[in-house]
């Protein structure tokens, strides 16, 4: 395993956490006509999906062990790729309804690198 594995997961959990930010709030409605808050949400999908795929990278197992993690790959492919076709109503729902679970999983994931630290 690299030592960036920890970084990777890191920056999968603080882009979950911004995107969560950047909803709160709001309502779908709110969302859509709100072009900064979707920029701002693609973006850190973006991120998500690149750490995700490092992280996966250096250690496969992760795809058990945090759920999303091949989807979050693959949404991230549909923003870069797709991004004059983004759906902004199954953005909003990713962020609202899956980025919790994962955040949880991600946060169970760094806790022995934490430990490691002190």
């Amino acid at each position: 395993m690299s030592l960036r594995l920890p970084k990777h997961l890191h920056d999968a959990l603080t882009a979950c956490e911004r995107a969560a930010e950047f909803c709160a709030g709001l309502t779908l409605a709110d969302y859509v006509r709100n072009r900064m808050a979707h920029s701002a949400v693609e973006r850190q999908l973006e991120i998500l999906g690149e750490a995700c795929r490092r992280a996966l990278d250096e250690d496969p197992g992760l795809r058990e062990r945090i759920p999303g993690t091949a989807l979050a790959v693959s949404l991230r492919n549909r923003i870069i790729h797709g991004y004059d076709r983004v759906e902004h109503e199954i953005l909003f729902d990713t962020v609202s309804r899956d980025l919790p679970s994962m955040r949880v999983a991600l946060r169970q994931e760094l806790k022995p690198f934490a430990s490691d630290e002190g």
